[in-house]
């Protein structure tokens, strides 16, 4: 049975257990919203200099923004009981908020 490498012969057998190490993913120190980050939206968004201290204010925005749409889909998931946030739950927090989001559902 030349070809067939390891299969079927070592069925019995199981390879050393391992487990999963969680790291501790170390958080910016800035945020989570990066210099790079920021000037690649900038620049899709037709920016073309950016000031070094207009960062932390993008930044603080983008935390807000993204409190207001966690927190407002959560509360749609705890409206219907759900542990889970859906698709669904994030694009009625963003219509809340006045961002409206075609392609998701109803």
């Amino acid at each position: 049975m030349a070809g067939r490498g390891k299969v079927g012969k070592q069925t019995n057998k199981s390879g050393a257990k391992r487990q999963n190490q969680r790291t501790d993913s170390k958080v910016l120190p800035g945020g989570l919203v990066t210099n790079g980050a920021i000037r690649r939206l900038a620049r899709r968004g037709g920016v073309k200099r950016i000031s070094f201290a207009s960062h932390n204010e993008v930044r603080n925005y983008v935390d807000e923004f993204l409190e207001r749409v966690v927190r407002d889909s959560l509360t749609y998931a705890e409206h219907s009981k759900r542990l889970t946030i859906t698709a669904m739950d994030v694009v009625y927090a963003l219509k809340k908020n006045g961002r409206v989001l075609y392609g998701y559902g109803a």
